[in-house]
């Protein structure tokens, strides 16, 4: 008796089971229908959004003509032909956006909604890439993200700039054949940001470069000499020991500052000019203003059988305030580049001495 009650019980219970599955997969149906349904209207009505915006679009660059147009930018013959060829390519884009969800929604009817497919929910929006598999968002970006207004006249770039070659220093009364610095062993290195706006309206012959650099100016001692400090005089005198290498540094923030000249190309299109300056000659003259953040003088030599490496990093009585004059020339973003201080290295120096510097630019556009 109690074995036919077990029995009893696990049969209700299973019939119950399958009654309440039927049940569910019945809802499930339903809500799968409804859900391919309203794919199927949002797609519908997605089409009229389309054409809705891109009739904005065309009025928005309508204005933009008749804007240029009374700026007399451009002429009437050249307005006309630009609205024309904006209406074509709005009445395209509607075309093929239409065919596109015409297309879409022919994947679904025919697969009933299973099928691997480009969302289409009702956060739909141009721009927007999404993936949904039976339903499941798996991939979703929006490319609008990462574009960014473009304006129409642009009069301002701003380019890494790195310069690099040889340094030295003018020594009143002497010549750079009587310096006491190494030439090939001297070296500079120049690294920053310059602005370059032009200066004209409807010209790019002339530009105003600005920005900031990082100087990092060496010198390279002979004859086994290195700097020091006495009396608040900055002198080289002789090292006690035999030197590999006696190097001095120079580190200085400057404000570059220069007028810049050359041919540039003009390039039109219906969403903006440019001035492009790649592959053309340019000349730049002006100088930089800015301060010492630093200086420091390297000595490598043997002691004792030791071989001593010394990093001394002091004021060295250098000039606080750098300042100077610079220039280059040469095409594209390649050009020769020359600078000279017009401050003395050391301050209250018997002798001044000014450093200056040769060498090759790279505007990094």
């Amino acid at each position: 008796m109690r074995v036919e009650q077990i029995k009893i019980i696990m049969r209700t219970i299973t019939l119950y089971f399958l009654l309440l599955s039927i049940a569910l997969l019945s809802q499930n149906m339903n809500a799968q229908e409804e859900q391919f349904q309203k794919k199927i209207e949002i797609l519908q009505n997605l089409k009229d959004d389309v054409v809705e915006q891109e009739k904005e679009a065309l009025k928005f660059e309508i204005e933009k003509i008749n804007k240029r147009l009374r700026n007399e930018d451009i002429t009437d013959e050249e307005a006309k032909n630009q609205k024309e060829n904006a209406a074509k390519k709005r009445a395209l884009n509607i075309e093929n956006s239409i065919a596109i969800i015409d297309n879409k929604i022919a994947l679904l009817e025919r697969n009933e909604g299973e099928t691997f497919i480009l969302s289409d929910s009702e956060e739909y929006d141009d721009g927007m890439f999404k993936i949904d598999i039976n339903g499941e968002r798996v991939l979703s970006f929006n490319s609008n993200d990462w574009k960014k207004d473009v304006k129409y006249d642009r009069r301002t770039y701003v380019d890494p700039v790195i310069a690099i070659g040889l340094n030295n220093a003018i020594i009143d009364g002497q010549s750079l054949d009587d310096s006491p610095y190494q030439l090939g062993g001297s070296r500079f290195f120049e690294l920053g940001w310059a602005w370059r706006t032009r200066v004209f309206k409807n010209s790019n012959a002339v530009r105003f470069s600005y920005g900031l650099s990082f100087q990092f100016n060496g010198l390279k001692m002979k004859d086994n000499q290195y700097f020091v400090v006495e009396d608040g005089q900055t002198t080289l005198q002789d090292f006690e020991f035999d030197l590999r290498k006696s190097k001095f540094r120079m580190d200085n923030l400057v404000f570059p500052i220069h007028f810049e000249i050359g041919p540039s190309r003009f390039i039109e299109t219906d969403e903006k000019i440019r001035y492009s300056i790649r592959n053309k000659f340019r000349f730049g003259i002006g100088g930089y203003g800015g301060f010492n953040i630093g200086a420091r003088q390297k000595l490598k030599y043997t002691r004792e059988g030791e071989n001593v490496k010394d990093k001394l990093k002091r004021g060295y009585n250098t000039s606080s305030f750098v300042y100077g004059l610079s220039a280059y020339m040469g095409f594209d973003g390649i050009q020769l580049y020359a600078k000279y201080d017009l401050n003395p290295i050391f301050k209250d120096a018997v002798v001044e001495q000014r450093n200056v510097s040769l060498g090759v630019r790279f505007d990094l556009d």
